[in-house]
């Protein structure tokens, strides 16, 4: 009776042995392909970034618009100083920003730089000011290292066209430039979409 009693634990274990390796190589094929190569690893994702100065709002509405339509993350570009009311007034020669323009290459400060080095394409929205981007908008991309990632550039103006502004930034920021155009601040997704299709 003893004999038979190891004899069933013993045909038990390898009973038992047999079916975890059983498990061990299904789960072994799962992560190979069909030729038990291991499976290639997913291609990495590529990801996007709306950055964006406002002084009015209105930037902001067509850059929180791109933002979704892109799925990007949203960055907005900050000056330490904000802008006062009267110091955008363009039509007084005393304003801070006619005087930032009259000076020629001004740099305000920015509050934050953001890191985008995990970013592959950098879309920058800004208001066209002289028929460039504000000073601080080419303060944040030129400390921002997007040496080599594509560059879109989508801008608010009441009349002024985006002329070679992108371009500029682009160049800038040491990117590729990839295209631009003036949007008006409730432009739709789809129109920001469709711009971009196959740029990014």
């Amino acid at each position: 009776m003893k004999k038979i009693m190891m004899f069933l634990a013993a045909a038990l274990m390898v009973l038992v042995m047999g079916c975890a390796s059983a498990g061990s190589q299904a789960q072994s094929a799962k992560s190979s392909d069909g030729a038990g190569k291991p499976a290639a690893p997913a291609a990495a994702q590529k990801k996007t970034a709306v950055v964006y100065f406002s002084a009015t709002g209105n930037t902001r509405s067509l850059a929180e618009t791109a933002a979704r339509a892109l799925k990007a993350d949203l960055i907005e570009i900050k000056p330490a100083q904000p802008y006062t009311e009267a110091e955008l007034d363009y039509t007084s020669s005393g304003s801070r920003v006619s005087k930032e323009h009259a000076a020629g290459n001004a740099r305000p400060a920015v509050a934050e730089q953001a890191d985008l080095s995990g970013c592959q394409s950098v879309v920058v929205a800004y208001p066209i000011w002289w028929g460039e981007a504000p000073g601080v908008v080419y303060t944040f991309v030129e400390k921002a290292n997007l040496s080599g990632k594509n560059i879109g550039a989508i801008c608010t103006s009441a009349s002024s066209s985006i002329g070679q502004s992108g371009e500029n930034v682009a160049k800038a920021a040491g990117g590729r430039y990839v295209g631009g155009q003036r949007f008006r601040p409730d432009a739709p997704e789809a129109e920001i979409r469709g711009f971009f299709s196959g740029k990014l």
